[in-house]
């Protein structure tokens, strides 16, 4: 028997797909070409809606160590620039500190608790699909062999071998202006600034810590890691005799910060037990496949998308990429996803990846070296003193300034704000108790919030009671009386009035058809099925 999904990649995008799979009652399998789970250092942590989007399955709390929800950051930064959020409304930026390998870890378990098999030594090498299934060339430790699967989702990162034997292009640029150089590194205790943390440089000043900062020769990041030595990274203009083949040392990044400061900075080796960070990298790519799909082969995560990882935005956009293509998948296997949904999963995603990538090189122009980068900084600067400016590189940043096409729901004149975007955080009163939104989203099941007087909406989503939830509680936001949710937390149908008329419960079930198919439209157990899925595009 086929495979319902083979995903080819245990890094977090992989990971985060099978676990949202096996919530919605798939059978998935992971594919990953290494033996053992990668020591190399990467990202630091997780910035933006992903770090919500956690907590709405349960998994922050593994991450943070702590039992209290997340709250947003004071302060970040874009292209180099502070950003004061302490006074943003709704301040959409969430920050979790928090090595790559360790949310590997912590999904590899979730994963495992959930009974994903993961096949660690297992490189794919060929593929041939049809309309109906996939067959995927395995070398494995025992040798090579053959897996039918339903679908074929590559989560194997830029290099993707996945999406080059389905033959998706991946167009884009490729950069070799400058060097970035990172390295874990111990410094003089005096040198840290005991206010504020930073590094306080004799003969420059402070450089603040966790922020990029730019001078007209080049950028210096400070990251003083709570747990773990701190980090250092610069980037520079890359020069004729830059050292690109040796390995890269702690004397040559203390002469990369000198160029930068224009003042020495004592960095030392690290401290403490590795694996250490040393880092070069010269030149970047920016890159976006010209199509999430072709056939029953999809990407998530770098196999689709490669940008700079200025900002941090690389994990927050490819673990939602999962997540929005983990419940289209599984309704396509369970039988009852309407005609087109698995589309949606590119219309809806690729728009995003470009935005990533096109604030991604705009802020790899802003820190850029040079005079005339300084100027166009400075305009820059002064346009950041508008509140108005700071609002929309903070949703940018975020990904909080999403909003998907939501069909009829979209269309009616009457559309609540909330249709289409992600849905708030709302404390609910429930008869069992006050609960957070996040506390019912740990099913990755679609949900109605029937927050009406009565609860007189329950009614209208019977018919798809075995794919939807229902929950009847009160919620002090006047604004809100109704939300259906889709498995990734957007808004699918929403209404503000607490008595809602002829018209609106259509509107519902309209939303309900449009995006979690027809009652009764379900395959049964043991003859899943993807029929009608096109076998390219």
């Amino acid at each position: 028997m086929p495979i319902d999904v083979v995903i080819v990649g245990a890094g977090p995008n992989g990971l985060m797909l099978a676990c949202e799979l096996a919530l919605a009652g798939v059978r998935p399998l992971v594919l990953e070409r290494l033996s053992e789970p990668s020591t190399e250092q990467r990202a630091n942590g997780l910035v933006g809606q992903v770090v919500r989007m956690l907590d709405r399955r349960g998994l922050y709390e593994r991450l943070s160590g702590g039992i209290t929800p997340p709250h947003p950051v004071p302060h970040y930064m874009f292209g180099a620039f502070p950003l004061d959020l302490a006074s943003l409304p709704g301040n959409p930026v969430y920050l979790l500190m928090a090595p790559q390998r360790r949310i590997e870890q912590m999904l590899a378990e979730r994963a495992s608790e959930l009974g994903v098999e993961v096949r660690r030594g297992h490189e794919v090498t060929g593929l041939a699909q049809n309309p109906d299934m996939v067959t995927v060339e395995v070398a494995g430790p025992a040798g090579p062999y053959r897996i039918e699967t339903r679908f074929l989702v590559g989560a194997d990162g830029g290099h993707s071998v996945t999406r080059k034997l389905a033959g998706i292009e991946f167009p884009g640029v490729t950069t070799d202006r400058t060097v970035s150089r990172t390295a874990h590194v111990s410094l003089p205790a005096e040198l840290i600034d005991p206010v504020g943390g930073g590094l306080a440089v004799p003969g420059y000043g402070t450089v603040p810590p966790f922020m990029h900062h730019r001078t007209e020769r080049g950028l210096i990041a400070y990251a003083p890691f709570p747990s773990g030595p701190p980090a250092v990274t610069t980037i520079e203009l890359r020069t004729p005799d830059d050292r690109l083949n040796q390995p890269l040392t702690i004397s040559e990044l203390r002469e990369s910060v000198r160029r930068v400061l224009g003042a020495d900075v004592p960095l030392g080796p690290p401290e403490g037990e590795g694996p250490h960070l040393m880092r070069r990298l010269a030149g970047g790519n920016t890159r976006l496949a010209d199509r999430f799909r072709e056939g029953r082969v999809l990407l998530v995560g770098d196999a689709a998308h490669v940008h700079s990882a200025i900002g941090g935005p690389g994990l927050n956009l490819g673990l939602q990429d999962a997540i929005n293509l983990a419940w289209k998948l599984a309704a396509e296997l369970n039988g009852w996803a309407p005609t087109g949904l698995l589309d949606t999963y590119e219309s809806e995603r690729r728009p995003v990846g470009r935005r990533v990538t096109m604030h991604t090189q705009a802020q790899s122009v802003l820190i850029g070296p040079g005079g005339e980068v300084t100027a166009l900084r400075e305009l820059f600067g002064e346009l950041l003193a508008d509140r108005h400016t700071v609002r929309r590189l903070a949703d940018l940043v975020a990904g909080a300034d999403i909003r998907y096409d939501m069909g009829p729901a979209s269309g009616d004149a009457g559309a609540h704000a909330l249709t289409g975007r992600w849905a708030p955080d709302l404390v609910l009163h429930t008869e069992t108790g006050t609960v957070r939104l996040a506390e019912l989203t740990r099913t990755a099941r679609p949900l109605l919030l029937d927050l009406t007087d009565g609860g007189t909406l329950a009614g209208e989503a019977a018919p798809w009671s075995d794919r939807v939830d229902v929950v009847t509680a009160r919620c002090d936001d006047p604004d809100v009386a109704a939300l259906l949710l889709r498995p990734d937390c957007y808004v699918a149908w929403a209404s503000a009035s607490p008595r809602p008329d002829g018209p609106q419960r259509e509107g519902l079930r309209s939303a309900l058809t449009c995006w979690f198919g027809h009652p009764g439209d379900a395959a049964e157990a043991g003859s899943r099925s993807a029929g009608g899925v096109p076998a390219s595009r």
